[in-house]
């Protein structure tokens, strides 16, 4: 064995997989069909690894929605309303229309969404080892041997906050590992990312525990324990003190500081995060530093974060081009450098980093929120509890269509989204809300639009990447230097605005946001490429303000999602994402009220940060999550009572409870009602009917106020 993946993307390289979901959600496949689409992609992510020249084939990484929630289902953490469902694997990823989804949030600090598992003192954990075998057994039919992939034990409880079970959980993986052995697997891998993150000792010594137990299992395969996404520091002694026979160890976000004589290390030095080809020179000596018994070429984590293939992009620029590397080129660089390194090649160092930019001055501040709440209370004329939408509104199978169709007409197009506007403007209207926003039907993803506008972006044509179940998104490349050559979203907002005496939203994205959401050049330290993005931003903002636009949101659901793993290094982070969204917003007048969102990002951990943006008005996520809205948020707060992620209707009592919440710890004056998120993903069927819910709860919760 010399070469292998973590994990490789399971969408499907035409959205394979995404297509097949959406069609058994809407009854128009049955799920045998749907198990078909994903046997075929399994097959064909085997094949195309094996013809790339990998040696080591992972299996198990393939999921229908999202790997830990696998993980949950196949230890029986499945919580007891779930049981009845029709289909409890969805019911817990999405919802009914009578039962509430799991809590979703952001996977470590990448843009995927994991579900998180809910442990109660009534889960008994019962082993379901199908899905793992049946993928061992479905490769080997087609002449592979693979090594399953599992969410290790410690960091699924550490996930779901129940490390006191871990006893129990660790009698499963006893098992699993006693399954896979009878299947003739060698090789079995654990992924550990938690413990690149701080960890106590406590939880330290649980990690010890847990694998001298594993390793003592008397029939097992080898263990791969493969941690990623940073450097494993204190928890890497502790590993190499046990029994394991792999470790895997992301050499691109960290190190390996200690020899590991007798142990196989999977040196991940070509990247699963971004798309930049590998530094042969710098990964080549990377892994001669490695000192083990064996050392894999492998990459530093699951290619899940990456698109399928850079062969079907044919209109990016060919200097760029020679720049990339997607999953399949990625294999391919492991290959590579596999071959290089058994031949002791020395190639020639790539050219150094660029150095940082100059030092920016940073904005001036507005005048204090006090200030500019009476100045923006007196402009705008809003209730108590103003209602209002996160941005975006449904885009139907028609706009969608014409968005990608090249030979209409601009004029054509424009008219329809025009049409679309106001479409969402008035049925806004009609319900009753009372700061709208235009539904951004111009607009293919939130990153994306900005990206096709700015200077320094390139955009491609099938460069997906899984952000959740079946919602993809195609991060950009920023590549060079940003600028803004002309306004992006003011003819828009203008033209919502003309049609309504209500005030409408101008829409941004946040620089911290579209640099979090882009795969971003590597020659220049993020925080100047951030600082590029922002005073585009601030141009932008400019030109809203002096259209008469006086309510502008520049959304960063990405702050959160950009902070370091290690505590260490988190303060200097949120100093400088901090610094960005202020040179974006503070250009806006004080009768401008500024509006951020934030959603599915653990909020509640960077409060601080939250507050020190500035913002008139935050908007987060609290629907799904629970998560009560901050006691004492000195501004504006929106805590979001309608969970956008799944397709069910919120009752009445459901927002009025959540209403009622927030008020015992937030003062009316204060208090915003929105939606945890954007609308883009739901019907106008869904939507006006989930509204219409938020508006009458609200009425009521006003009167009551009265």
């Amino acid at each position: 064995m010399r070469t292998t993946v973590l994990g490789y993307p399971r969408i499907g390289p035409n959205r394979e997989l995404k297509r097949a979901l959406e069609s058994y959600w809407d009854g128009r496949i049955t799920r045998d069909e749907l198990d078909q689409v994903g046997a075929g992609l399994r097959e064909e992510t085997w094949r195309r690894l094996a013809e790339l020249g990998l040696d080591a084939l992972p299996s198990n990484t393939f999921s229908l929605y999202d790997q830990v929630l696998d993980t949950a289902v196949m230890l029986g953490a499945v919580p007891e309303r779930y049981r009845e469902a029709e289909d409890p694997y969805f019911a817990m990823a999405r919802g009914t229309q009578g039962l509430a989804p799991l809590r979703m949030t952001k996977w470590f600090d990448t843009n995927y969404h994991y579900l998180v598992p809910e442990i109660s003192p009534s889960t008994v954990f019962r082993l379901d080892a199908s899905k793992p075998v049946g993928e061992v057994r479905q490769a080997r039919a087609l002449g592979f041997d693979t090594r399953p992939v599992m969410l290790g034990p410690v960091t699924f409880v550490l996930l779901a906050g129940a490390l006191e079970r871990l006893d129990e959980v660790l009698g499963c993986y006893e098992e699993l590992l006693s399954a896979l052995a009878a299947e003739g697997v060698s090789w079995v891998q654990l992924d550990e990312p938690a413990l690149v993150c701080d960890r106590t000792k406590e939880e330290l010594e649980a990690v010890r525990a847990a694998y001298e137990r594993l390793c003592a299992r008397p029939s097992r395969p080898s263990l791969l324990v493969a941690a990623y996404f940073g450097d494993l520091g204190e928890a890497l002694p502790v590993l190499a003190g046990t029994p394991v026979e792999g470790i895997g160890v992301d050499l691109v976000r960290g190190s390996l500081p200690i020899e590991l004589p007798g142990r196989t290390v999977f040196a991940g030095v070509v990247s699963g995060r971004d798309v930049w080809r590998t530094r042969e020179a710098e990964a080549l000596a990377a892994l001669r530093a490695v000192r083990a018994g064996e050392v894999v070429v492998s990459t530093s984590c699951s290619l899940q974060h990456v698109p399928y293939s850079l062969a079907v992009e044919e209109r990016l620029e060919p200097a760029l081009r020679e720049r990339l590397a997607f999953a399949e080129e990625k294999v391919a660089e492991v290959v590579a450098l596999a071959r290089l390194f058994a031949e002791g090649a020395t190639p020639a160092p790539t050219s150094a980093a660029a150095p940082a930019g100059a030092e920016r001055a940073e904005p001036s501040a507005r005048s204090p929120y006090e200030v500019r709440a009476k100045v923006q209370a007196e402009h705008l004329g809003l209730p108590k509890l103003p209602i209002t939408t996160i941005g975006s509104f449904p885009q139907t199978a028609q706009l969608r269509a014409a968005r990608a169709d090249r030979s209409l007409p601009r004029a054509s197009y424009e008219a329809l989204v025009e049409g679309e506007i106001e479409r969402a403007i008035r049925v806004q209207e009609r319900l009753g809300l009372d700061v709208l926003v235009h539904g951004e039907p111009e607009r293919n993803d939130m990153v994306q639009y900005f990206a096709e506008h700015l200077d320094g972006f390139a955009v491609t044509e099938h460069g997906w990447v899984q952000s959740y179940g079946s919602r993809c998104t195609r991060p950009p490349l920023l590549h060079g230097d940003v600028g803004r050559p002309a306004p992006i979203t003011v003819r828009w907002a203008r033209y919502a605005q003309s049609l309504t005496a209500k005030p409408v939203k101008g829409m941004l994205t946040g620089p911290v946001t579209i640099v979090a959401w882009s795969f971003v050049r590597d020659d220049l330290p993020l925080r100047e490429v951030t600082f590029q993005v922002a005073d585009a931003i601030a141009r932008e903002v400019r030109d809203l303000e002096s259209e008469g636009i006086s309510v502008i949101q520049v959304d960063e659901p990405a702050l959160r999602e950009l902070l370091p793993l290690r505590a260490s290094a988190q303060p200097s982070y949120l100093q400088w994402a901090v610094a960005a969204y202020r040179r974006a917003t503070s250009v806006a007048a004080d009768r401008t009220q500024i509006h951020t969102h934030l959603c599915y990002s653990d909020a509640e951990q960077i409060i601080s940060a939250i507050d020190a943006l500035d913002a008139d008005v935050t908007t987060i996520e609290s629907a799904r999550s629970g998560a009560p809205a901050p006691e004492g948020f000195p501004r504006g707060l929106g805590p979001g009572v309608y969970d956008i992620h799944s397709p069910r209707v919120p009752s009445e009592e459901e927002v009025e409870s959540l209403l009622k919440a927030a008020l015992d710890v937030l003062p009316a004056e204060r208090l915003w009602v929105n939606p945890d998120c954007g609308l883009k993903t739901r019907t106008y069927e869904q939507v006006e009917a989930s509204l219409a819910n938020v508006v009458r709860a609200t009425l009521r919760v006003r009167e009551a106020l009265l």
